[in-house]
This record gives structure tokens, sequence and C-alpha cells, in this order.
């Protein structure tokens, strides 16, 4: 395909000879484009200005036309050196080859294609208003053009291109056209409306259903989910931690594996790293856990030497663990607090020794022992809670001798803070303690709680406290008291300390709670060794749903025969009938057969096992001796006597010789044998002997 260049030639304008000869009376203006055809001169007075202007428009076109000329030129070598190409192309023999590319007009097709859309487009419209129209009166009225300005809406409707509205979605934006038209008031009052709609559908919350999960008779003290909520672990004062597959429970909905880690030591802690992969287990003992996701124990932390003074030179903890929980960046590394009176963090790739020692203070200088511990949500904070009453934290990235956050009456001494959590902005945290309070701080001001509740009834030393997904509530449970016939789940609005929702959980303690970011589920560990997993099926998804969508499979039948039996055990053995027995017990009677079962033969054992070994040999040297024996001795019982075996065919070489008897028959056609007497010494063998 050649490709030709497109060239400008000279512009001109032809103008009829009546024309050009006459002269108009009209001032020509100026122009940086100049004049085209002849110059014309006009009788009209100018000023220097003008002039200027007419010189610097004759240069310019001057200028132009050399331009055009030199374009002219280069046009003209152009279609010269085409033409010789031509030339050589035919002379070579390929100039018939190709096809000439087709042109187009874009602007035409851009604009027929514009006109059957458009047309296309009205037309639907029109089908459109039609079956509205013949829906209701009112939706006729929306929907006719009359509204919005009669032929304006149906110039502006032939513009339109694209596919046509929805019958539903016309009708509701005509509706809105309507109110926009004749009520500004209630347009505001419904955009009111839509943004408390909005308010009111942030505050949903998941707690409409209810999947009891049951782990055992006592209180579930700990429960955590995997990133992703397909797993769920729990621990309970039992000494036993469970693991639930939501995808692969049935309609029992039964945990997969169970295990007791320590036995005589109640589960305190358990907790899924970031990545779901790991599990940190920690009881009443002095070392912690680890274990997959299936339940394998990977490893065991060291255990510290009780008779050191000071804490920091031994390589575990000595007294029993409180509390631990994974760093939430690093799937390699978790915390854990106990009664020695310090926090050690760990790293997997080193259980036999901790990696650092944190050593917290009271306020005369002496130990506290932490009862609860945490990361910040971005993990570079380290916090714990004391027996007496305070708070501190330690900057993970510097050495933990100095607190960047000490609040020293953050509960009563004397009492365990159960829990400690961060907000999601890791400006707030919260606390609960055995003081019957819920407090909320804020990191930048210590010295005071923002919030508090109190009046929060609380028995167990591991009740829980966190912030919702969205880091507007913060939730957290209540015991029974005396008199009360349930434990309660409470949710105060962060901002405003209003309580926003209480609601009884089964009829006992609230102990343990964990709120899954993506699922949007609460999973709530109660005093009566049940697990309730709260969700709401417009709001919820996986999890707790995938597990209570499930139904029961088809159970095979049994096959009992249901038929009267009359048991007359003193009866005939000839009258005696057998008794019916279930297709159950015949199958297993079955199948103990191996001939009805098609049982394949048993691998062999020791010697002699089922007779084959001792029979064939154990070796095959034996396998072979036996058996080549075994051929002759049949060879020897089948023949016998030797000399009977001879004589059996006598009769027959006497009827008819053929071996030996033709070469006699001439010379001794009768054969002589010799008689031995009996006294006749029978003839010694000689023996060969060497010469």
């Amino acid at each position: 395909m050649k490709k030709t260049k497109i060239s400008f030639g000279r512009i001109g304008l032809s103008l009829n000879a009546s024309d050009s000869n006459k002269v108009s009376d009209i001032p020509v203006a100026p122009s940086q484009f100049g004049s085209f055809g002849k110059e014309v001169t006009a009788p009209v007075v100018v000023d220097e200005a003008t002039e200027k202007n007419e010189v610097t428009a004759k240069n310019e076109v001057t200028a132009k036309n050399e331009v055009t000329d030199e374009n002219e030129v280069t046009a003209k070598n152009e279609v010269t050196a085409d033409e010789s190409s031509e030339e050589l192309c035919a002379a070579m023999g390929f100039s018939g080859f190709g096809k000439k590319a087709r042109t187009f007009d874009l602007e035409k097709l851009a604009e027929e294609s514009r006109r059957e859309a458009a047309e296309r487009n009205r037309q639907n419209i029109e089908k459109l208003t039609l079956e509205t129209s013949e829906g209701g009166e009112e939706a006729g009225n929306h929907d006719s053009p009359e509204v919005d300005g009669g032929g304006e809406a149906n110039s502006e409707d032939e513009e339109l291109i694209g596919p046509p509205l929805p019958p539903g979605m016309l009708a509701a934006r005509a509706g809105r056209g309507v109110k926009q038209g004749f009520s500004n008031r209630n347009l505001k009052g419904d955009s009111d409306n839509d943004d408390s709609d909005d308010d009111s559908d942030g505050h949903r919350l998941p707690v409409s259903h209810e999947l009891p999960l049951t782990h055992g008779s006592k209180a579930v003290s700990s429960v955590s989910m995997d990133p992703s909520g397909s797993r769920l672990v729990s621990g309970s004062i039992d000494y036993d931690v469970k693991y639930w597959d939501f995808q692969g429970m049935d309609v029992s909905h039964e945990s997969f594996r169970i295990f007791c880690p320590y036995d005589g030591y109640p589960i305190h802690a358990v907790d899924y790293s970031c990545t779901g992969d790991k599990v940190v287990v920690v009881t009443g003992s002095s070392q912690t856990k680890v274990y997959d996701r299936d339940g394998a124990e990977l490893f065991e932390c060291a255990k510290g030497d009780m008779y050191l003074q000071d804490m920091g030179k031994t390589k575990g903890h000595v007294s029993g663990i409180t509390d631990a929980c994974w760093h939430p960046r690093d799937k390699e590394e978790f915390l854990t607090s106990a009664r020695d009176g310090t926090c050690r963090i760990w790293h997997t790739s080193k259980p036999s020794c901790q990696k650092h020692v944190i050593k917290p203070r009271s306020a005369i200088g002496l130990k506290a022992k932490p009862t609860a511990c945490c990361y910040s949500r971005d993990g570079l904070t380290v916090a714990c809670a004391c027996d007496d009453g305070s708070v501190q934290m330690w900057d993970h990235r510097k050495n933990y001798v100095n607190t960047i956050v000490n609040v020293r009456d953050c509960h009563e001494k004397r009492t365990n803070t159960t829990s400690i959590c961060f907000s999601y902005d890791n400006k707030y945290y919260a606390t609960r303690g055995m003081d019957d309070t819920l407090k909320l701080w804020d990191v930048r001001k210590p010295k005071s709680a923002v919030f508090t509740a109190t009046g929060l009834f609380n028995r167990f030393d591991m009740t829980d406290c966190l912030f919702s997904p969205s880091d507007q509530l913060l939730v957290t449970g209540t015991s029974m008291n005396k008199g009360d016939k349930s434990g309660s789940l409470l949710m105060f609005n962060r901002n405003t300390w209003e309580l926003e929702h209480c609601m009884p959980v089964g009829e006992s303690h609230v102990v343990s709670l964990f709120w899954h970011p993506r699922l949007n589920q609460i999973c709530v560990g109660c005093g009566d060794g049940k697990i309730r997993l709260l969700y709401d099926p417009a709001l919820s998804h996986n999890g707790a749903v995938l597990a209570a969508g499930k139904r029961r499979k088809r159970v095979k039948d049994v096959g009992i025969v249901v038929s009267q039996q009359i048991i007359t055990p003193h009866a005939l053995p000839m009258f005696r009938e057998e008794r019916h027995k279930s297709t159950r017990k015949l199958e297993l009677k079955d199948r103990k057969d191996p001939v009805k079962s098609r049982r394949p033969d048993l691998p062999l054992g020791s010697a002699g096992t089922g007779g084959r070994v001792t029979s064939g040999g154990s070796t095959l040297s034996s396998y072979i001796i036996r058996n080549l024996g075994l051929q002759n001795k049949k060879i020897e019982d089948d023949e016998g006597d030797p000399r009977e075996a001879l004589l059996k065919y006598h009769q027959l070489a006497k009827d008819d010789p053929y071996w030996v008897s033709p070469a006699y028959s001439a010379t001794q056609p009768k054969p002589i044998f010799r008689d031995l007497e009996d006294g006749d010494p029978q003839p010694k063998k000689k023996q060969k002997t060497e010469d």
C-alpha cells in the first residue's frame, strides 16, 4: 500500500467578471490573513495605522505565497517520485499485488450514527412512556414531557444517545423532578430523612440471630477467630481447647479438634496470629504453647529459673501466665504477661529464650504483677495493666526502661484489670476491671479517664472489652449478680458515652468477646460453657451464616424388620424359628466372611502362617527344592515298581515287535533267557580299574 503525502496548494477565490470590474465603495477591513484575488482599491481615507496594517498584510501574503510555491514544488517532486516508483514496481512484476485502501468520510459516518441513535432512543422512550402511562395515571403524568417545558423536552430527548432507562427508574426520576419543581421544603426534609437513615444504618448491629456452640460445661474464658473468619478457637476453665471450622461444620455444630495443653491448668487466653497460621495458648502454668491452625503443637516456650532474684536473667516465666497476644503486624512475635512481675516478648524462631523482658514497677518502685497485656493497632506500643490498678506503656522501638504512659490510678488497687484494648485509630484505649467499671482513656491525656461506666458487675478475671470495627462503639459484658437471670452485652458510644445497646445473652455470664471486622459477627463466650455467635444475615456473611444454613443429611435406612415374632425357646429343633436379624447385623456378619466380602489374601507373616509358608518354604531355595521333591514323589507314586512298569508293555512288544525282536529274527527267532537257580551266586559287579 503506497503512502502519499498531503500538500496544500495556493488558495484562490474565483470572482465573476462583472464583480471584478466593479469597485466597491465599502472599505475593506484589514485582516492578518491578507486578501484573496485581485486587489481592489477603495476611495476611502485611511490613517497611518491602517496603512501600516495593509503593508503588514501584504508582506504576510507575499510570505505565504512563497511558502505555497515551495509546497507545490515539493508536491510535484513527490508525485514524480511516486510515478517513478510505480514504474519500478511494474518493471519488477509485483505492482499488481495488494488491495487499494478504502477511504471513509468520518464526519459523515458520525453524523449518520448520531442520527440513528437519536431516532432509536426516541422510539424507546415513547414505548416506555406508553407502558408507564398504562400502569397508572400518576406515573403517566410524571412521565409526560409537558412538566419540563413541552417542545424543549422533546428536542433534548432527541439528543440523548444510549440505552433507555428502566420504567421504574424513569418514574422515580420524573417524580423527583415534580418534587423539585413544586416543593423545595419537602425535598429538604427528604434529604434530612436520608441522612438520618444513613446514620441509623451506620449503627445497625449484627445481633438479630444467634448460633450456639457447646464447648463444655464450664465458663469459656477466651475466644478468637482467624483473620479470614473461617475458623474459631476457644479455651475454657475446664482445661480444654477446641478448634471449630465453619465451612466443614455439619448440622451438629461440633468442633473438629479438642486437646488439653496442660492437665489441671485452666485456659487464660488464646489468640490467632495476624496471618492465621499459628495459635498461642496460655494456661495457668509458666510455659506458653504455640500450635498451628490444625491443632498440632509447634513448640513450647522455656521455663525460667525460679531461684534467680533478677527476673531479667531468666529464660522464661517462673509463675503462672495471665495473658498473651500476637503482634498485629509481625506473625513471628507475641507478648506474654505473668505473675512473676514481667512481660516478655517472644520470637517463634527462638522459643528457648525470650527476646525482651519488660518489668513494670509500682509507685514505690516495687514489682507490679501484670494481669493483662496488648499491642497497639500499629504495633508500636506495648501496654500492660497491673494488679496495683496501674496501666503502663512502652515504645516498642526503644528499650523498655522508661514508660511513655503511666497511669497509676486507672482502677482500684488490689483488684485485677481484666482487659485492655486499643481503638483502631490508636488514640484511645479502654480498660475493664474487677471493680465493676469500664473506662475509656485518651492516650494524649493520660491523667484522667474520658468516660467511666460503673455498676458493671464482674466476677471473672478474664472479662473482655473491645472496640467495634467502626471504632464508634465500646463493647463489654457483665456477669450475673444475685437475683439476675442472665448476663448482658453492653455497647457504649465512644463519642457521647450513651448506652447504644443492651441485650441479655443466654442465661449465664458474659465472659469473653470477639468482634470480627470482616464477618461482622460477635462471638460471645458465656459462663455456661456455650459460645454464642451473634449475626445478622443482612449485615454478616460467611462464618456462622454458613453453619446455620446447613441442613441435616439423609441417613441410610437401617432396614430393621418390625414384624412380630413369637419366641419359643423350648420348642423342638424342627419347629424352632430363626430370629429375624436386621440388615445391619447381616452386613456385619457377611463382612467377616472372607468369601462373601471378597477379602484379598492377607500378607505373609511369620513362618507357618496359614500353612502356606510351611508347604512352600520360607525362602526361594527351600521353595524350589520342596516343589521338586514333591514333583518327583508324585512321579514315583504314579509309576510304582519299574519292573511292573516295563512288563505292562511285554504283550504289546511280543505282538508287534519293532525295536529289538526284528534284529534277532534270523539268528535267534526264539529268545533264550538264562535261568538262575536259587543256589547260584549273583555275579559281582566289576569295578573300573586304571591300567
